[in-house]
Order: C-alpha cells, then structure tokens, then sequence
C-alpha cells in the first residue's frame, strides 16, 4: 500500500469494509446498529470520494483544501469503524483504522 496513490488505497479500503458489511445480517441488528452500518456504507463513499476530489485538484490552494476535507471524512470514517466492533472483528477493526491513518497521512 506503501506504493499505492491515497484513493487506490481508499478504494480497498472502502471495499474491504463494503465486503465486511456484506456478511452482517441486518436483521439480526438493533435499529442502532442498523442506522451504523448505513452511515459506515455511506461515509465509506464519501471518503473516496473526497479522496479523489484531492487527487484531481488542479491548484496547490484546492488540493490543500481537498486534503483537509478528507482528513476530516476519514476521521469520521474511523471513529464510525471503531463505534461498530461489535459488527467487525477486533483484527478487522485494528486492520481498517491502520489503512485509514495511512491514507489521512498521505494527504497534505
């Protein structure tokens, strides 16, 4: 990953915890647990998306703003993986709050 531009690494990412979401059956959840899977799924997005918005910034002065945009969505991003460990394995959780540091790091 150490190679791998922040929105290729945020792809994985998101598609890691997509495919971890996946296996969760929500009807088993409390409407709690369900609205956090919802938002995780959502946030998730629009990480990448911000992420991507960084990458393709034309101007110094856009690209800074870009960054702190996504720093802040994937701040989010984290604290809404670990609030649902009890949906996600503790090795899983550990795994994704480490991709996600990396990402935020690589941003200016």
């Amino acid at each position: 990953m150490e190679n791998q531009s922040p929105f290729l690494a945020m792809q994985q990412a998101e598609n890691q915890i997509k495919g971890l979401l996946r296996t969760v059956d929500t009807d088993l959840l409390s409407p709690d647990e369900k609205k956090a899977v919802a938002s995780l799924r959502r946030l998730g997005t629009d990480a990448r998306l911000d992420v991507r918005d960084y990458e393709l910034s034309e101007t110094r002065a856009e690209q800074l703003q870009k960054a702190k945009e996504a720093q802040k969505r994937l701040k989010k991003l984290q604290a809404a993986v670990l609030a649902a460990g009890n949906v996600f394995g503790p090795a899983d959780v550990a795994h994704i709050s480490a991709q996600l540091e990396q990402i935020t790091s690589q941003l200016l």
